[in-house]
C-alpha cells in the first residue's frame, strides 16, 4: 500500500485488480531479469529486500527477512499511510542496531532512505520495482493484487494470511499462484505453525499412523479480541478511518474466522491430511461486541462442521470474548489414539494404549524459520511453493464464513462459482467505503 493524501483528500491514488488483470504482459526482458537476480542472490551478493505494510506483524517479519541471511538487507517499505513506513524504519533502525551489538554485520542489513519509504494505495508498485524479494503484509483485502504485482514483476514473495476476504480474491490468487509456479518463483506462506518444528513432528506422526486413520478433528481459536478501533482523527476520510481499522471490518479482514481464525483451520486440515471437505455448516454471529461503531460489522464468534467425503468431519470453533476463557488447541481423534496440540503451551500430545508421547525434538522459532527456509531457498535455486496451503485454508474459511453469514450449508464449489466481490475497484482514499451491513442469518444471501 502506498502514500496519503493530503489532508484536503485532493490527490488520489487507484488501486485497481483490473489492472493487474488486464496489465500488460511480463516482457521477455522481465523473465530474464527475474533470472538474473535469482542467479545473483546464488552468489554471495545482497538480496533487496521490500515490506509492503509497516503493521506489527510486517515489521516482525522485515526483522525475520534481514535475519535470515547475512546478504539480506530492507531496501524499502510501503504502506497506505506516510506516517507508517516513517515509524516502521525508526522501530527497525533500533532493533537492527540492538542486533548489531552481538553481530556487527547487522549494521548494514538495513538500508532504507526517505526515498525508498513509498506511502499511498499505490506505493507497493514502486516497491517491487526496486526489490528482489516482497514480503506482503498489508490488510487482507489488498492482497490479491499485491502478490499479483510481485509475482509478475518476477519477485520471490512471503505472504502472510489470508490471501483473500471474498470469492473474487480467491480466483485471483488462485490464478497469481499458478503464474508463481510458471516462473518459477518462491511462495512462502504465513501459516507459521507449518514451519514449528514441533507440530512438524506430531502432524507428521499423526500422518504415518501414529494413532491410526484420523477420524474427526476439533480446533479451537478463542481469544480476548483486538485491541479495540483507533479513534478517529480529525481529517480522516470514512475511508481512512477504515483502513485504519481494518481488522474489524469485513470486507477489508475477511472477518476474523479468515483473518485470525485460519491458523486453526489450517491446521484442521493439516491433521486430515490436506484433504477438501464436501461441505459446511457454521453458526455465528454478534453476542458480546455490541453495537457496530461506525459501521464495524464482523462477528465474534463461530462453530464450523466440516463434511468429508468419506464420512469424516472437522469442527471449529472461535470467538472474540474478552475476560472469557481463552483455548488455541487442536483435538485430533483416531481409531487407535488421540492427539491433543497446543503449540502456546508446548503440547503435542498423543495418547494410545501404548502410552502418551510429547514431542521433545528442539523447539524453533517458527516465525523465524519461515525466512530461513525462503532465503535459502533462493539462494540453493531451489524453490518453495505454499500456494495450496496459502488457497485452501482460504477457501475453507470463506466456507465458514458465508455460511454463517447466510445459515445454508455451503460448498467449495459455491465459493469458487459465487460473485462475492467485496473489495471496491479500484479503491481511493476519499471515496465512501463500502457498505457494511451485519449479515443475517436466513436473510443474508451468497450467490
Amino acid at each position: 500500500m502506498d502514500s496519503l493524501p493530503p489532508p484536503n483528500g485532493t490527490r488520489k491514488h487507484p488501486l485497481s485488480r483490473r489492472r493487474f488483470t488486464a496489465g500488460t504482459a511480463v516482457t521477455a526482458t522481465l523473465l530474464t531479469d527475474a533470472v538474473a537476480r535469482t542467479a545473483h542472490a546464488a552468489g554471495s551478493d545482497r538480496i533487496k529486500v521490500g515490506l509492503v505494510g509497516c503493521g506489527g506483524r510486517g515489521l516482525g517479519s522485515a526483522v525475520q527477512a534481514m535475519s535470515a541471511d547475512r546478504g539480506n538487507v530492507l531496501w524499502a517499505l510501503a504502506d497506505a499511510f506516510p506516517d507508517r513506513p516513517e515509524q516502521g524504519a525508526s522501530i527497525l533502525s533500533r532493533a537492527i542496531a540492538d542486533k548489531a551489538q552481538a553481530d556487527a554485520t547487522f549494521a548494514d542489513r538495513l538500508d532504507c532512505p526517505a526515498e525508498r519509504r513509498f506511502s499511498g494505495l499505490d506505493g507497493y508498485r514502486r516497491l517491487i520495482e526496486v526489490c528482489d524479494v516482497v514480503l506482503l503484509a498489508s490488510p487482507p483485502a489488498f492482497r490479491p493484487a499485491h502478490l499479483r504485482a510481485a509475482i509478475e514483476a518476477g519477485r520471490h514473495v512471503f505472504c502472510e494470511k489470508p490471501v483473500a476476504v471474498d470469492s473474487a480474491g480467491l480466483r485471483h490468487v488462485r490464478d497469481s499462484l499458478q503464474m508463481a509456479r510458471d516462473r518459477k518463483l518462491n511462495v512462502v506462506s504465513g501459516f507459521c505453525w507449518r514451519y514449528a518444528s514441533r507440530m512438524r513432528d506430531v502432524f507428521r506422526r499423526i500422518a504415518d499412523g501414529a494413532i491410526g486413520p484420523v477420524r474427526s478433528v476439533l480446533t479451537t481459536y478463542n481469544a480476548p479480541g483486538y485491541r479495540g478501533e483507533v479513534p478517529r482523527k480529525p481529517g480522516w476520510t470514512d475511508m481512512e478511518y477504515q483502513l485504519r481499522n481494518w481488522q474489524y471490518y469485513t470486507w477489508l479482514s475477511g472477518d476474523h474466522v479468515t483473518e485470525q481464525a485460519i491458523h486453526s483451520v489450517d491446521r484442521l486440515l493439516w491433521a486430515l491430511g490436506d484433504e477438501l471437505p464436501v461441505s459446511v455448516l457454521c453458526t455465528g454471529g454478534r453476542q458480546v461486541r455490541g453495537p457496530a461503531p461506525a459501521g464495524n460489522n464482523i462477528y465474534d464468534h463461530f462453530s464450523a462442521v466440516f463434511q468429508f467425503a468419506d464420512g469424516r468431519r472437522g469442527v471449529h470453533m472461535c470467538r472474540q470474548f474478552p475476560d472469557a476463557a481463552k483455548d488455541n488447541s487442536d483435538y485430533v481423534t483416531g481409531t487407535t489414539g488421540t492427539a491433543e496440540i497446543n503449540g502456546f503451551q508446548n503440547l503435542q500430545r498423543i495418547v494410545t494404549v501404548a502410552g502418551t508421547w510429547n514431542s521433545d525434538v528442539p523447539k524453533n522459532d517458527m516465525y523465524q524459520q519461515e525466512h530461513d527456509d525462503l532465503f535459502a531457498s533462493i539462494r540453493a535455486g531451489r524453490r518453495i511453493d505454499d500456494g495450496s496451503i496459502l488457497i485452501n485454508s482460504n477457501l475453507l474459511a470463506l466456507m465458514a464464513r458465508a455460511s454463517a453469514y447466510s445459515g445454508q450449508v455451503i460448498t467449495p464449489e459455491q465459493v469458487w462459482a459465487a460473485q462475492e466481490n467485496l473489495v471496491p475497484d479500484p479503491i481511493t482514499l476519499d471515496m465512501p467505503p463500502p457498505a457494511t451491513p451485519i449479515a443475517e442469518p436466513g436473510k443474508t444471501k451468497f450467490v
